[in-house]
């Protein structure tokens, strides 16, 4: 079964808009799992300008299924903060610090070395790691060498490519699938995945662990509700 993780970053911009706390951002994950979610995705940034590093705290006290901390480890805090938290999952993204959203995946041929030292120490916290990357079979290959124990298929250009044809769009990641899990990775997926196009990237990309998603899900939520949203993409996971 793939997982369903809400990414909640969004309810945290909205907080931040008015400088209060509302939508309450604790109680607003804790509804996420309450209403099926099977997993927090949160992305702090050195600016703070959605999650702020003492939501990464609070969150940690409250959330029952697997909590991900995604984050550029070169950047802010994140690194020194995921090693106090010791989340279930720490996604490694190679984002600029001025990026609205992430937008590419490692080089893990150029960062290898850097990547296999992170990963060591994250890995000896009894932290699972995931690598967020392009479906390029040496970029997967490369990651393999990093000791990774997964990967996050960054899936922006399928979703462009979907509305075009779902088969061509689809090709390039399912080939990646297979070749992460010859190689022993277990495969996370994730950017602009949406009801449109979830259930037929999940039907076609083999041993697909887990999902993360947040934009697509916040905007639903604005026309049929929080809960009948989560459950909505709970029914494309389970076809």
């Amino acid at each position: 079964m793939t997982k369903l993780s809400i990414n909640i970053n969004k309810l945290a911009t909205l907080r931040n808009a008015r400088g209060g706390n509302n939508p309450d951002l604790i109680k607003s994950a804790q509804d996420c799992e309450r209403f099926g979610a099977q997993g927090i995705t949160i992305h702090p940034r050195p600016d703070e300008r959605h999650i702020r590093y003492s939501d990464v705290y609070a969150l940690k006290e409250v959330i029952t299924t697997e909590y991900n901390i995604e984050g550029n480890p070169k950047q802010g805090r994140y690194l020194a903060i995921v090693k106090e938290v010791v989340p279930t999952q720490a996604t490694l993204v190679p984002d600029s610090e001025n990026a609205i959203t992430s937008n590419s995946g490692w080089d893990t041929l150029a960062h290898q070395k850097y990547l296999i030292a992170v990963i060591h120490e994250l890995k000896s916290l009894g932290i699972r790691t995931s690598i967020f990357i392009d479906p390029i079979p040496e970029m997967i290959e490369n990651a393999a060498k990093t000791g990774t124990d997964r990967i996050e298929l960054y899936t922006e250009n399928f979703a462009v490519e979907y509305l075009k044809s779902p088969e061509k769009a689809i090709a390039k990641y399912r080939e990646a699938a297979i070749i992460a899990s010859d190689l022993g990775l277990g495969i996370n997926a994730g950017h602009d995945l949406d009801l449109n196009n979830l259930q037929y990237f999940q039907q076609n990309i083999p041993n697909l662990l887990e999902v993360s998603i947040g934009h697509a899900v916040i905007c639903d939520a604005i026309y049929l509700g929080l809960e009948n949203t989560i459950r909505a993409y709970r029914r494309k996971l389970e076809g």
